[in-house]
């Protein structure tokens, strides 16, 4: 968050900033102003805030449900059930700057393509049931955020509409 906020008033206003990563409640307020996209809500909690800040701005701000799929302690995310509880709680309706938009994940590190695409496949069956439970009549629900610069022709053939690839257009971090 703290990187978003310092290279934003240094780049052309055009950009459509992206926030991908875990996101704290108290961080909302640098981003809210200007963010496109924010690809990892994991709570109710998160989505409050987020629509409390953009209402400041006047703004309505595409949010990406972050879904666990990887077997990696470290990762973030709701389960499906954790996801249909939230999508299910009345007060969601009464958030007025935030639009769900899709689901994002992140796959295991590993050298194992077939453990990835399996945790792409969970993903994508995820933003189905989503969807057909949830979102059947909203074309604006339509966006999977998987893949990044190690996996992203996996994620291509799962069937991804986002892809991360930093790494790849910029090189590895320092």
């Amino acid at each position: 968050m703290q990187e978003l906020v310092e290279k934003q008033p240094k780049l052309p206003a055009d950009i459509e900033w992206h926030f991908i990563g875990h996101l704290q409640t108290n961080k909302v307020k640098y981003i809210a102003s200007f963010v496109h996209m924010i690809h990892s809500v994991d709570s109710l909690k998160l989505l409050q805030e987020i629509d409390k800040q953009a209402a400041k701005h006047n703004r309505v701000i595409p949010c990406l449900l972050e879904c666990r799929i990887a077997r990696e302690e470290t990762k973030f995310g709701l389960t499906l059930a954790d996801a249909s509880a939230i999508l299910s709680d009345p007060a969601l309706a009464q958030l007025k700057h935030v639009q769900i938009a899709g689901v994002m994940g992140m796959a295991s590190f590993t050298e194992d393509t077939a453990q990835v695409k399996k945790e792409f496949e969970q993903l994508k069956a995820m933003f189905d049931a989503i969807k057909q439970s949830f979102f059947a009549q909203d074309d604006r629900f339509c966006e999977i955020s998987m893949g990044m610069s190690g996996d992203y022709r996996i994620a291509l053939e799962v069937g991804t509409t986002l892809v991360r690839i930093g790494s790849l257009l910029f090189g590895p971090r320092e």
